[in-house]
């Protein structure tokens, strides 16, 4: 999350608790998030982690996260944060009225369709 907050525009980290600050899972003594949400342009995204003995689903490329980008400035940062250390899919580049997209998978798994029109 501290990523995300980092390097797309207009981000910010609404909340962030661990599993070992809750009475309940106290035992868990890695830094987990049990729950947290990030505000990415206004839409709130929940983030958590799963503990090691329960089998979370890899994410893969089947679900994207769409980013629109007030500009080629903005895009161009974007691309290069999340490619770093992941894997481009394609772009950058122009599809019909489309100035600019692409489609990364980030170093934590997670793929992104930024796009400026």
């Amino acid at each position: 999350m501290t990523f995300y907050a980092q390097v797309l525009p207009d981000t910010k980290i609404k909340r962030m608790e661990f599993y070992h600050e809750s009475p309940a899972f106290s035992e868990v003594k890695e830094e987990l998030v049990l729950n947290g949400s990030l505000e990415i342009k206004g839409t709130e995204l929940f983030f958590l982690d799963m503990q090691k003995e329960y089998a979370a689903p890899t994410p893969n490329w089947s679900n994207s996260l769409f980013l629109d980008c007030a500009t080629e400035v903005e895009f161009d940062q974007i691309f290069a944060a999340l490619s770093e250390q992941g894997s481009v899919m394609m772009g950058p580049e122009s599809v019909g009225d489309i100035r600019k997209c692409a489609w990364i998978t980030d170093k934590f798994g997670i793929t992104w369709q930024p796009v400026w029109k």
